[in-house]
Order: C-alpha cells, then sequence, then structure tokens
C-alpha cells in the first residue's frame, strides 16, 4: 500500500535546518549545465551559501565530479559541452559516492538521439532525478510531450510514471509544477505548495533549482535525510518566489528579487546573514 501524500513547507523545522546546513558548510557543488543557465545557477548557489564551479574546462569533469560535495548534471548542457564530460563526471562521482542530480531538459521532445544520451546518463545511477511532468514521464518510458523544454503534460499524468521511475532507478525522482511532488523510492510522497507563476518566466530556473537540490544533499548526502535535502530545496524555491513576486515590476525585476530573497532566507533559518 502507498504511503498517503504528505505536504512540506519552508516553515518545517526540517527544511530549514537544510539551508542552515548549507550555510554553515559552504560545500563544493560542480555542475555541468547549458550557458543559458549558468549564471543563474551560480547565483543561486552562491546566495544560500555553496560554492559553484561551473563547465567543462580541461580536467574538471574528473577532478571537480570526485571532489564536490554534490553534483548536477544538465543534459541541456550538450548544447555546449560534450557528453563524455558528463559521463566522465558522473563516473568519478559514483566512485567517490558524490550525490548527484540528473536534469533532463527538454527529454521527449521529439529528438530521439539526445533521449538516447540521456538514458545512458541515467545508468550513472543518480540520487535525484529533477524535470518537468513531460520530462519525467518520457524517462520513464512514457509517450513524449514537452514541446521544446515546456511541459505540456500536467503533474496528476506524471505521478504515476514518477513514481514507477523512483522505484526502478532506486533515485528519488521530483517533479516541478504549480506544486512540487517529490516522490522516494519506497513510495513515499511528499507535496511542496507555494511558489509563484513568474518562476515560469524566468530563463534557467528550473536548471538551477537542479544546483540547489545539489547543495541541499551535499549536507544530507546519505540516508533518509536525502528526501528532506530534496524537499527542502524546492520548498526554499518556494518561499523565495513567493517574498519576490509582490515587488516585481516585471520578470527582470522577478529574477533579482529572487536570488536576493534566497539570501535573505537564512535569517529565518537562523543563520548568520550573508552579506
Amino acid at each position: 500500500m502507498q504511503p498517503s501524500p504528505v505536504s512540506m513547507d519552508y516553515d518545517s523545522p526540517d527544511c530549514q535546518a537544510i539551508l542552515h546546513g548549507i550555510r554553515m558548510q559552504a560545500p563544493f557543488v560542480y555542475g555541468l549545465t547549458n550557458y543559458v543557465a549558468a549564471t543563474l545557477s551560480a547565483n543561486v548557489l552562491l546566495a544560500v551559501g555553496a560554492a559553484p564551479a561551473i563547465g567543462a574546462a580541461p580536467g574538471w569533469a574528473s577532478s571537480f565530479g570526485a571532489s564536490a560535495a554534490g553534483m548536477w548534471v544538465n543534459t541541456a548542457g550538450l548544447i555546449n559541452g560534450d557528453v563524455q564530460d558528463m559521463r566522465n563526471a558522473i563516473a568519478v562521482a559514483g566512485a567517490a559516492n558524490v550525490p548527484w542530480v540528473l536534469d533532463p531538459v527538454a527529454m521527449g521532445a521529439g529528438a530521439a538521439e539526445y533521449d538516447a544520451l540521456i538514458r545512458t546518463l541515467a545508468a550513472g545511477r543518480p540520487a535525484v532525478i529533477r524535470g518537468n511532468a513531460s520530462e519525467i514521464m518520457a524517462l520513464a518510458g512514457g509517450a513524449g510531450t514537452a514541446r521544446g523544454v515546456e511541459t505540456t503534460a500536467t503533474i496528476a499524468q506524471a505521478v504515476p510514471l514518477g513514481q514507477a521511475l523512483a522505484h526502478a532507478q532506486g533515485a528519488i525522482v521530483a517533479i516541478s509544477g504549480p506544486e512540487d511532488h517529490i516522490l522516494a523510492p519506497d513510495g513515499r510522497q511528499v507535496i511542496v505548495p507555494g511558489g509563484h507563476r513568474l518562476l515560469t518566466t524566468v530563463t534557467g530556473a528550473g536548471c538551477a533549482l537542479g544546483g540547489l537540490i545539489a547543495a541541499a544533499l551535499a549536507v544530507a548526502p546519505s540516508g533518509p535525510e536525502q528526501l528532506h535535502a530534496v524537499v527542502a530545496a524546492h520548498a526554499l524555491y518556494a518561499r523565495a518566489a513567493e517574498m519576490a513576486a509582490p515587488a516585481a515590476r516585471g520578470t527582470a525585476s522577478f529574477a533579482t528579487g529572487f536570488v536576493d530573497a534566497l539570501s535573505q532566507l537564512q535569517q529565518t533559518a537562523g543563520c548568520p546573514p550573508a552579506v
């Protein structure tokens, strides 16, 4: 029998404890992502107190993949990178027990060769797979429903396939949407409410979430705390969006306010100011 879903938001002590851990430990987080999302991803990680490195300069994938406290691989990074760098980073991270996040951007959008490469990367056993409803459905073996990088499926459609994917991969599956659903391999399901629609208008916001999840995993790298870490990253995102939206004059000011809000949230968690 599947456990009943539970709801959790930023006010949960477990969520605030993860942010406190990131601020105190300043984990080194390595990312392979695309040039569109790299700046926002770095700024999000810096805002919460992590230490990011992004990209595949010579030797980085093997060195940083092994030495990072957490890592994320955004498959849209293939537009400006090489799949072998991703494979190298995943291999050394696995050997060093570094938890890593797979973000299968645009999976199921109709590019069969690209989708096949994502499946080979997923075989490297990520700790977390995060994406929108269409991406998760496609990776789980369902029909491809994405329109470019945007989802055309609903959370309700994606959750059953996401649960099957979590069980098959032995990974936590996180589905982003109007409310986020976090699915554990053992059947547990956490719903994270909140956020704001303006998040969908900021380029790279979903991609940067993968980096934040990696930072959260870095301070809870194994055991049951991993689920709390993934939930916390989504809850932080939702609360920061809610904080930024009222003062936003448009999408650009929202993006700036969103990063500002992330940097302020450590005060709620009982942490010293970032600046």
